[in-house]
């Protein structure tokens, strides 16, 4: 009977073990694997809006108030990231949806806006927007100045000198000038604002005669534009101050060859007229066929006049206080009568006697003031 018992025993403790074993199987057959994620789902966006906003639009400029200022705002279902195009320029990508651009091409001109929106999951739509945009033309644009603001010697960046009596290459510059040209404060300097060339009468160098050249060759050049130049001039017998510009391959093709143009000349001897001309290989100054712009300014030595020039492809227009007064505009155009496509440089100075005038015997000094020189293109 124990026999019996014990059997029954270890029976009962065996099919234990078994249900028990059983039960941590099923257990472990019906969990999850934490180790095991699932693949995302693609995120697709959609209703995606976009809206342009012209700058200054109104309904008498629905294409804007001329800044070419454009503002786009897009919105997207899903959306984490937009990309903006315009015409084929590279994307530009942000996360706020909102893109601000500045159109540049001068007057009314359509662009096309293109807006893409990106889900977290890299997928995307796009859509776009023609829109017609107006810029406000700029016109010529500075480009060069000195406005003489710094006491002392004119701006070393800006301006070099021709000093000397233009010996032994070119005694009295090519005219029979009298002045011996030097860079010393007696005879150049800034000053309250302004540019002062003395031209004055004193044994130097073997010269009875100083005064200064000023010229932006070797550190400004151009190839057409406007010069605005203000200035009010010397006076006495003898004086020849002149606001003007030579070629800048003077050096290698020589005079008259690389062009010059007299923005403004004086002759002191004939107070009141103010010239311009041209100086060309076809013509010297006033010619049969070309004659010498003239002008009576009579406060030419009290007052500031702003003595102008407007050079383009086809011809040179000379102005006074804004007046047209001259104008060179050959109908043939070739080496001969037309160096001017090439660039030019600046040139402010004043010259004392000529081959074809005296100085008055009684002169002193004089002084041109200069108060800007600008260049547009």
């Amino acid at each position: 009977m124990e026999e019996i018992l014990k059997i029954e025993k270890m029976l009962k403790k065996m099919l234990y073990i078994i249900q028990i074993g059983f039960i941590m199987l099923l257990s472990c057959s019906s969990g999850t694997d934490d180790t095991t994620t699932e693949e995302p789902k693609d995120i697709i966006p959609k209703n995606l809006v976009l809206q342009v906003t012209i700058s200054g639009t109104t309904i008498n400029n629905p294409n804007g108030d001329g800044s070419g200022v454009i503002t786009c705002n897009a919105t997207a279902t899903n959306a984490v990231t937009y990309g903006f195009k315009v015409g084929s320029e590279a994307e530009v990508k942000n996360t706020t949806g909102t893109f601000n651009y500045t159109c540049t091409n001068e007057g009314l001109n359509d662009y096309i806006i293109t807006v893409f929106a990106y889900s977290s999951t890299g997928h995307t739509i796009s859509d776009f927007k023609k829109v017609a945009v107006f810029v406000t033309e700029k016109g010529p644009q500075l480009v060069w100045s000195d406005e003489f603001d710094t006491i002392g010697a004119p701006d070393p960046t800006k301006w070099n000198y021709d000093l000397g009596n233009g010996c032994p290459d070119l005694c009295g510059w090519g005219n029979g000038e009298k002045q011996f040209y030097t860079n010393r404060p007696d005879n150049v300097k800034v000053e309250n604002g302004v540019l002062k060339i003395t031209a004055k009468k004193e044994n130097y160098q073997g010269s009875e005669y100083t005064s200064a050249r000023l010229l932006t060759k070797g550190k400004f050049d151009f190839t057409y534009g406007r010069v605005d130049v203000k200035a009010k001039l010397p006076s006495g017998s003898g004086t020849w101050p002149a606001i003007w510009m030579l070629g800048a391959n003077i050096d290698s093709v020589g005079w008259p060859a690389c062009g010059e143009i007299d923005i403004m000349e004086h002759w002191g001897h004939n107070p009141a007229i103010i010239s311009s001309a041209t100086h060309t290989p076809s013509c010297s100054g006033g010619c049969a066929n070309t004659k010498v712009g003239e002008t009576t300014i009579s406060d030419y030595a009290t007052a500031f006049h702003v003595y102008s020039l407007e050079w383009t492809a086809n011809e040179l227009n000379f102005i006074v206080d804004g007046n047209l007064k001259y104008s060179y505009k050959p109908t043939v155009k070739n080496n001969s009568t037309w160096p001017y496509n090439a660039p030019q440089f600046l040139i402010l100075n004043i010259a004392m006697g000529g081959s074809w005038f005296s100085i008055d015997p009684n002169f002193t000094e004089s002084v041109m003031e200069i108060d800007y020189i600008k260049v547009y293109q």
